[in-house]
Order: structure tokens, then C-alpha cells, then sequence
């Protein structure tokens, strides 16, 4: 047996969140045993703890897409007993036994071994959320993007995503603008590199075919008229990296931005990446992120606080990244 937060369908079809033992032979089939010392809180876990998006698939479901640990067992050639492990996405969370719990098992080839530059702790602090915010920059060099073009954009920079993006681009020397809900948060966000902050509220209106040409290159975790505003003000020839949808699935846009000037919308999807471009997004991590400023954006809180801390979470009152020690 070991213990996990374990989310449960009420006849009333509404979801149940405790921490509860679970026994091991109820794990996935899958040729990696891990004993998870750290998970994390992504808006997805939050959305599946509190019920309040349509994430899990299979109930019961230990939430959390994300864990960090130690090989306990493992039939994988890549793999021994001792290793370092991390894993982000792959359906865990949602169609299968996820990371808040003190066990997990998966086939080996959804595994990166650990960087020696972190911790399982930093790893977490990293999360998906790090981990999309790597992939995304990755897509923007790929795309051109470099630091003598001009400014780049960052939306939902209060969040996991966010400041990850920011401290990711600001040490690789370009000049990043901040775009946030919570202006409050301006000397964290400078503290993380950013070089201005704008009030989102400037992006949350319909916008206009084309505007002036601002950014460089952008990264969006919100959506909605926020992109439409981005993609309206890119430069020429600019990459957009589309990751996230905290404001709404849709995009009220017009063809003008990339049938005039040339923008290149590119879609960030961080669950099923292929490995080859998961250990280049650690690399890039263990390169460029500075630890004291991956500290600066995480907490840390024991399985048990996880559940007010993703309803925190779904309320806008979490900054950064949440880190879960499932030994507590």
C-alpha cells in the first residue's frame, strides 16, 4: 500500500478529493516502477482536484501530471533500480494513476533521466509548466527568434508557465515584457528578468486586424482575445508560441497577421512530445534557469495541503509554481 490523494466520482457526478492508501498491484501495467518523492500543481491538476474541468477519464484517478523520483523497479534497458527519473504529461492524471502519490508505474519510454543540475524538489518546481515554457522558447530560436529582433512578449507571466518563459528568455539576453493580470507582482516579475510589465487588461478586448508592430517573438499560455491581440502586433516574419488556454479555447482573430505579415503561429503540446525534444527542454533547463530565481517562484506543501492549494490555485491566489513533497 502507499498513499496518494485519490479523486472519486459522486453519484451527483461531482468530484471527491482525499488522501487515502493505495495498493500497488491497482497500479498501471508498465515495465518502470518509481518511488515519487515530488509532484507538482499545474492548472490541470487544478482543474481535475477540484473538479472544475473535464480532465479525468477514469475514475477512481490519482491526479498529477508530473512526478520526480527514483527507479524502484524497472524490466526497461534504459533503466535500473536507483536512477533518477522525471516525467511530464503522457495522459498521466487523466486516463491513467498520476504523480500525487508515492508510487507510480509507466512504460519506460515516457521517462528523462534527472539532470544532475536539479533536484527531484527543482524538478517539480519545474513541472510541465517549465517544461512547456522550454519547449516553447526551443520553438521560437527554432523559428529565428533572437535577441537583437526587439522585445519579446510573454502572457500569463504571473504563472508557472510564465516565469519560467521569462527567466528561460531573459538569460539567454533578450528583453522580455511581463504581460499580467497582477501588476502587483511587478518586482517579482523583474526579479525574474522581465524588463517591463503591461496590465493584461490592455488584451482583453476584440482586436484589430493588424496593429502596430511590437514584439519579436511572443509566448501565450492565455488564449482567447489575448492572442488575437498578440497576433495583431508581431512583427514581421515574428514566431508566436501558443501553450496554454487559461482565458478560453477560442481565437477570435483574423488571416491578417500571417497572410501580411508572415507571423508564425506555432502550438506548444507538451504531452506527447517525443523524447528526443524532452531531454533538449531539460538541457536547455539545466543551462539557462538560474536556481535562486526557481526558488523565488515556488512553494512547497505536503500531499494533504495539496487540495486547498489547488482550489488557491483555480482562485488566481498561487504565483509561480507549487511544489508537492508526497514523503509528507
Amino acid at each position: 500500500m502507499f498513499t496518494a490523494i485519490i479523486l472519486t466520482r459522486a453519484e451527483d457526478k461531482s468530484t471527491q478529493a482525499a488522501v487515502a492508501e493505495a495498493d500497488e498491484t491497482d497500479l498501471p501495467e508498465g515495465d518502470v516502477t518509481v518511488a515519487v518523492s515530488h509532484s507538482t500543481l499545474n492548472y490541470k491538476d487544478g482543474l481535475a482536484i477540484t473538479g472544475k474541468g473535464p480532465v479525468v477519464r477514469s475514475w477512481p484517478m490519482i491526479p498529477g501530471i508530473d512526478f520526480a523520483g527514483t527507479v524502484a523497479d524497472s524490466s526497461h534497458a534504459a533503466f535500473k533500480p536507483g536512477d533518477r527519473v522525471v516525467l511530464n504529461g503522457w495522459g498521466l492524471g487523466e486516463t491513467r494513476w498520476g504523480g500525487l502519490g508515492a508510487k507510480a508505474r509507466v512504460p519506460g519510454d515516457w521517462l528523462v533521466p534527472l539532470p544532475d543540475a536539479f533536484s527531484p524538489a527543482q524538478a517539480m518546481a519545474i513541472g510541465t509548466a517549465g517544461y512547456t515554457a522550454a519547449l516553447s522558447v526551443l520553438e521560437l530560436e527554432r523559428q529565428g527568434a533572437t535577441p537583437d529582433k526587439g522585445p519579446v512578449l510573454v502572457t500569463g507571466a504571473s504563472g508557472g508557465v510564465g516565469g519560467v518563459a521569462i527567466a528561460l528568455l531573459a538569460s539567454k539576453g533578450f528583453e522580455v515584457v511581463a504581460l499580467t493580470g497582477r501588476t502587483s507582482e511587478e518586482a517579482y516579475l523583474k526579479g525574474l528578468g522581465a524588463s517591463a510589465i503591461m496590465d493584461r487588461a490592455e488584451y482583453a478586448g476584440p482586436a484589430k486586424p493588424l496593429g502596430k508592430e511590437r514584439w519579436a517573438a511572443a509566448i501565450d499560455t492565455v488564449g482567447t482575445h489575448t492572442l488575437a491581440n498578440v497576433l495583431s502586433q508581431m512583427k514581421m516574419y515574428s514566431p508566436v508560441a501558443s501553450c496554454g488556454l487559461a482565458g478560453g479555447m477560442d481565437l477570435p482573430s483574423s488571416v491578417a497577421p500571417f497572410i501580411l505579415r508572415g507571423v508564425k503561429l506555432c502550438g506548444i503540446d507538451s504531452v506527447y512530445m517525443p523524447k528526443p525534444e524532452r531531454v533538449a527542454a531539460y538541457a536547455l533547463l539545466a543551462a539557462h534557469l538560474d536556481p535562486a530565481r526557481l526558488e523565488a517562484m515556488t512553494e512547497t506543501v505536503g500531499l494533504a495541503d495539496a487540495i486547498p492549494a489547488a482550489e488557491r490555485l483555480m482562485a488566481g491566489q498561487v504565483r509561480g509554481r507549487v511544489v508537492v513533497d508526497v514523503t509528507r
